[in-house]
Formats: structure tokens, C-alpha cells, sequence
């Protein structure tokens, strides 16, 4: 069984047009463990007990933006470890500092394909 027969992903974006494409390009290279979700401050509970490996999250979101889910989600110990990948139109210097320090392990830049989003992944899980 290969990686991506096994992969959990969650994808977090209060847009519902960005998680259809996203789920998509998910779709295409072969994911299919792979939840969505609207509302950034709801994800932190689910994940805390159903953990994934992997968390697709928008960076501009109502309530918790991706980079406060990522904080969120590293000072949990049952998330800390948890792979994750920010998807924005605007990656400025700023984002990019917060999420290092936060430990972002990956970006993907809008408007991406399903290409851009297999080899974002691929950057933090290894080959698919």
C-alpha cells in the first residue's frame, strides 16, 4: 500500500469553492483520506481527537487565521506533530517569518494546480 493510500488530510477553508478545488487536486493525485472543513476555531477539537497527518488550511480565514490554527494546533501535544501545508494568494515576508517560527513545514501559493498541491505534500511526506 503506498503513502497515499494511507494519508489523512483535513483541509480548512471557510470558502467552499477553495475546499471543492483543493479536495479536487486532492482527488486527482490519488488522496482519498481526506476530510474539509469550514470553520477554523471547530477543526481544533476534531483534530485534537482525530488526528490527521496532514492540515491544508487557508491563511485567511474568519476566527482563527491558518497561521492561529497552526499555533493552535503546535501547542497541543496531541496536534503539535501534525504536518502542515498554508495555501495563499499573498505570501509576504511577514506570513513567511510567522511561519517558520510557528514551524509551517510547507506553502502553496494561489491559484495552484493539482501538481503544485502533489509536490507541496510531497515536500512534507515524501513521495506519493
Amino acid at each position: 500500500m503506498s503513502l497515499k493510500d494511507n494519508l489523512r488530510v483535513m483541509v480548512v477553508d471557510d470558502m467552499s469553492v477553495s475546499r471543492a478545488l483543493i479536495s479536487q487536486s486532492l482527488e486527482e493525485i490519488g488522496i482519498r483520506h481526506f476530510a474539509t472543513e469550514s470553520d477554523s476555531m471547530a477543526v481544533l477539537d476534531k483534530l485534537a481527537s482525530h488526528p490527521v497527518h496532514l492540515v491544508i488550511s487557508d491563511m485567511n480565514m474568519p476566527g482563527l487565521s491558518g497561521l492561529d490554527l497552526l499555533a493552535a494546533l503546535r501547542k497541543n501535544t496531541a496536534t503539535q506533530r501534525i504536518g502542515f501545508i498554508l495555501i495563499t494568494g499573498t505570501p509576504t515576508p511577514e506570513v513567511m517569518k510567522r511561519g517558520q517560527e510557528l514551524g509551517l513545514n510547507n506553502l502553496i501559493r494561489k491559484p495552484f494546480t493539482p501538481a503544485t498541491v502533489k509536490a507541496a505534500i510531497e515536500r512534507v511526506v515524501g513521495p506519493l
